[in-house]
This record gives C-alpha cells, sequence and structure tokens, in this order.
C-alpha cells in the first residue's frame, strides 16, 4: 500500500504583498534584489518597492571611485527601469556622484511618478545643479536638498502639498528662498542650515517648527502664527559685526514679534547677541502664553544688553516650565560690573514666575549680573523643583566661594533644590572644603558630571 507524503507549503512564495513590502524595506537595495533568488514568484517582488533608498551600500566595497561610481549608476538605472508602479519615496545619498546627467534623467523619470517624499544629498565635489524637471514634482510632501544648487523657474508655483523643506548647503537667491517658502502654503516644518550672509523673511502661516544655522544678517517672522518650535544657531563675520553694530531695528520684535504659539525657544551662538540689537525691557506685542521652555547657549552676562533679551523672553512667558543657559564667560569670578544696582532697582520686582520648575545653568563663571540673574530667578520662582548649576571649566579658583554665596541666596520655593554640578577631578577637593569650613545647608546636592 503507498502512502502519499504531504507536500511541503509554501509559505514564502505565498505572504501578503504587505508583508513582502514591509520585509524588503527593512533591507538594503541591494539586498532586497537578491531576494529574486528565493523563488519563481520573488522575481520581481523587489520591483514594486515605493520606499527606495540609494547609498553608497548599493555598491561593492571599492578603492576605485570611477569604478564605484560607474557601478552606482548602472544600479539605480537598472533599478529605476525595471521598477513597477507608484514610488513613494525616493533618497539618493552617495558620496560618489556630483553633477551627472545620469541623476538628471532618474528625477525626471521621477517626476512622473508622483513621488512624495525626495531627498538628494550628494557627493562633495562640484555641487549638483538641481534640473527644472525637480520643479515638476506635483505631490512632493517633504523635499531635503544637501549640497545643491536651486534655481526655480519664473514659472514655478510652489509644492503646493509641501509639507516638510530642508535645505542644507544650497545654494539659492534670497529672493527665490523667500518666494519658495511662501509659495508652500501648507509648509509645517523649515530647516535652513549652512547658508551665508542671508537676510530672511519668512512667511509661512502654518509654520510649526522652524531650525535655522548660518550666517544670518536679518531673520524676519511675518506670518508666522502657528509656529510651537524654533530652533536658531548664527554664525558670526566680519561683514555680519559690521551689519549689526549699524542697524537699528529691534531684532527682537523682528523675529519673535508675531509668535503666539511658540512653545520652545532653543537659541544657540549669537543668537541673544542678534536679538539684543534694537531691543529695550518691555513687553512683547504678544505674551508668550504657551512658552514652556527656553534654551539659550553661550550668553554673556558681561553684556547688559543681552541679559535684557533673556528677562524680556522669561518676562513675557508666563508659563514658563524650564530653562536653560549657557555661559561664555571665560574668565573667573569678578568683582566689578557696570549697573550692579540694576537688580535691585530696575528689575521688575512684582513678577513671579509661578510655573518654572527646573533651571538649569552650565558654564556659569559666577560674573556678578550672572550671579544676580540666578538670585533673581530664585527668589520669585515658588514652585521652583531644581536649580542645577555647572561652573565653567575656566573656574579652577574659588569654586567654593560661589557655592557658598549661591547658597545663600533667598529661595521663594521651599522646594527647591540647588545641583552643583562637579567634574570629578574637582569633586573631591570641593567637598572636603566644603566639610570642613560649613556645617551644611539644607538642600544641597553635588554631583559629579
Amino acid at each position: 500500500m503507498h502512502t502519499e507524503l504531504p507536500s511541503e507549503e509554501d509559505y514564502i512564495s505565498d505572504l501578503p504583498q504587505s508583508i513582502v513590502e514591509t520585509i524588503l524595506t527593512k533591507l538594503p537595495l541591494r539586498d532586497a534584489v537578491r531576494t529574486s533568488i528565493l523563488s519563481s514568484k520573488w522575481r520581481y517582488k523587489w520591483a514594486a518597492l515605493t520606499q527606495l533608498e540609494f547609498d553608497d551600500k548599493c555598491v561593492l566595497g571599492t578603492h576605485d571611485r570611477t569604478l564605484a561610481e560607474t557601478n552606482l549608476v548602472n544600479f539605480v538605472s537598472r533599478f529605476l527601469f525595471l521598477h513597477d508602479g507608484p514610488i513613494h519615496r525616493f533618497s539618493l545619498s552617495t558620496a560618489y556622484l556630483q553633477s551627472s546627467p545620469d541623476v538628471d534623467q532618474w528625477l525626471l523619470f521621477l517626476s512622473r511618478k508622483d513621488v512624495k517624499d525626495l531627498v538628494l544629498e550628494l557627493g562633495e565635489g562640484e555641487w549638483f545643479r538641481a534640473p527644472s524637471c525637480l520643479f515638476a514634482f506635483k505631490k512632493l510632501v517633504r523635499l531635503e536638498l544637501v549640497r545643491c544648487e536651486l534655481d526655480p523657474p519664473l514659472s514655478f508655483k510652489g509644492f503646493l502639498n509641501l509639507k516638510h523643506l530642508n535645505l542644507q548647503q544650497v545654494l539659492i537667491a534670497p529672493d527665490a528662498v523667500e518666494n519658495l517658502i511662501s509659495s508652500c502654503t501648507l509648509l509645517e516644518s523649515l530647516t535652513l542650515s549652512y547658508f551665508d550672509s542671508l537676510e530672511l523673511t519668512i512667511r509661512a502661516p502654518n509654520l510649526k517648527y522652524l531650525i535655522l544655522e548660518g550666517e544670518f544678517k536679518d531673520i524676519c517672522l511675518e506670518n508666522t502664527p502657528m509656529l510651537v518650535a524654533i530652533s536658531v544657531a548664527m554664525y558670526m563675520t566680519d561683514d555680519i559685526a559690521e551689519h549689526f553694530g549699524q542697524s537699528s531695528s529691534c531684532n527682537f520684535d523682528k523675529f519673535l514679534g508675531g509668535v503666539p504659539s511658540l512653545q520652545r525657544l532653543i537659541g544657540h551662538i549669537y543668537f541673544t547677541k542678534y536679538m539684543s540689537i534694537g531691543n529695550t525691557l518691555g513687553k512683547t506685542p504678544t505674551p508668550y502664553r504657551q512658552l514652556k521652555v527656553i534654551e539659550l547657549y553661550q550668553v554673556s552676562f558681561e553684556d547688559m544688553k543681552e541679559i535684557m533679551v533673556v528677562l524680556r523672553l522669561i518676562l513675557n512667558a508666563p508659563n514658563l516650565q524650564e530653562l536653560q543657559i549657557s555661559g561664555s564667560s571665560n574668565s573667573s569670578s569678578a568683582t566689578e560690573a557696570p549697573d550692579l544696582d540694576f537688580w535691585e532697582k530696575e528689575c521688575p520686582r512684582e513678577c513671579t514666575f509661578e510655573r518654572l520648575k527646573i533651571v538649569k545653568m552650565t558654564d556659569m563663571s559666577g560674573v556678578p549680573h550672572e550671579m544676580g540673574f540666578v538670585k533673581f530667578l530664585l527668589g520669585n520662582s515658588p514652585v521652583l523643583e531644581i536649580m542645577s548649576i555647572t561652573p565653567s571649566v575656566y573656574v579652577t579658583e574659588g569654586r567654593l566661594n560661589l557655592l557658598i554665596e549661591l547658597l545663600r541666596f533667598r529661595r521663594a520655593s521651599a522646594e527647591a533644590e540647588l545641583i552643583f554640578v562637579q567634574d570629578q577631578n574637582s569633586l573631591q577637593k570641593l567637598v572636603s572644603l566644603w566639610l570642613s569650613e560649613n556645617n551644611g545647608y539644607p538642600s544641597l546636592l553635588i554631583l559629579s558630571a
């Protein structure tokens, strides 16, 4: 009697297309193509992928740059030639290609595929000049360009569906970048990095997230009522410094005068310097009622104009919860400073930071106005939980005196804990001095960084 054995089921070949695509998208494209050997049904599964990520891993390792470039061009061209169906995302990130007619042809092909997410990051040689067909991507939702030259045609009316725009090291005329931003009416996220001597006016009624990094002469936020998060890093050159010195307008009002929805503000190098031009201590046109987090880096507490910027920000943010500030002074604690009576005579006394819970002061040098600012915060923050102090690396002597002075300040919050962050080398010496000279203060914690 003959018994027929049950045939083995081919689970791999019968997987639903959605699961197949999930598997393939987890693989580098070169490996995804190799799945064609699994079975006849898998031979062209990779050709229906909608998320395409091309990078230098698509070619075998070789020290011959010309050969690597040729192999990459052939791989991408053949992949796109055999591709069947829509392409939702196309990313090309490679050090091998710069300006190339092949890239232009790929973009022309993709412009007819209703791509929604496009990323181009080419090599460090000659900058890639984007072809005119780039502006024919009508369905784009996200666009990221790195190291390229952009020249929108006069007939270009904007990417009407674009929500995320990221331009890094992009050569584009100032008026062209302004028109590009304003013509993308649905834009929600904007990143501009490594721009040189740019005077920029941003009009984007739906913009929520803004990141700026570069040499900016001037920044004006003219129609940005929905902005919730801003991060700015400004680089200083002699040309820009001269421009700052000649400016008479109020940069604070131009940049932050119309952002009523702001929730988080991060200002990196030279931000407070820029904001101090034309600024005066007073109310803003619109209070920042939703602003909960402020981070300011390299603030000079030896410059009253920069101090005024910090005060104006926090005094107009009634719901501020977290404040982080790093100093920029590389000197040890000074004994003299102009306007030392400011904190007693001119600084608003009636203000209270009703929701401020966390304050982090880093690179603190102990200059008089810096200490005055800390005293002001401690005395006017009734729900403060943590005041974290990290001394500057340049302050090698007098750290104990700095700590003692901090502990003498009145605290409006009985729950406020002072955390003094020390590097490991200074920690043991400071603790020994503290124990030998003091009986201890409440709510003190010394940590090693």
